[in-house]
């Protein structure tokens, strides 16, 4: 089996499909203590106080790079946070937004979709349940679901998260 960076650097499969990717952000908090620590585990990569979010590249020159993501309704409510650390459910929504470019850190090259990335993210994401639940239904569950969906590969958050290039944040050589 071939890497995902030498499946991608020699080509294979790349004829004209849609790029998927995994990133990580910062968890949001609510402004002062709580949005300081969030950071501060950020920039030291403690793998489970990170937010993940599946991001597209469509194969198309003119499209924008597009991200998935699950998250709690309201993200910065110290109740929601109480709430979701607790173990009980809260309200949670998918969100679709664009960017510009792929982020520089802390993104990672998964694979190809085996088809239309977007309209197979918009399918997953109406069957997509949005209570949101700490272990059981969070981003975590939703990036490995949604990248399984496009790519077929299965758990890509614990595999880059045991992976040197998840430990060490190597981004891969992408299309800028």
């Amino acid at each position: 089996m071939l890497s995902i960076s030498l499946a991608k650097s020699i080509g294979i499969g790349s004829s004209r499909r849609d790029e998927v990717y995994v990133a990580a952000v910062p968890l949001r908090a609510t402004k002062g203590p709580a949005q300081l620590l969030m950071s501060t585990a950020y920039s030291l990569n403690f793998w489970d106080l990170q937010h993940f979010m599946v991001i597209i590249n469509p194969s198309s020159l003119h499209s924008q790079v597009l991200v998935y993501d699950f998250q709690p309704q309201d993200p910065e409510s110290i109740a929601v946070a109480v709430a979701a650390l607790s173990g009980r459910n809260v309200p949670g929504v998918v969100l679709t937004r664009t960017l510009k470019k792929l982020p520089k850190r802390k993104c990672w090259f998964v694979g190809y979709s085996e088809t239309d990335a977007m309209d197979a993210a918009n399918r997953f994401n109406k069957g997509w349940h949005t209570d949101l639940r700490i272990n059981h239904q969070d981003c975590r569950n939703y990036v490995n679901g949604l990248v399984e969906y496009l790519t077929g590969m299965k758990a890509v958050l614990e595999q880059l998260q045991s992976s040197s290039m998840a430990r060490d944040e190597m981004s891969l050589t992408r299309k800028d």
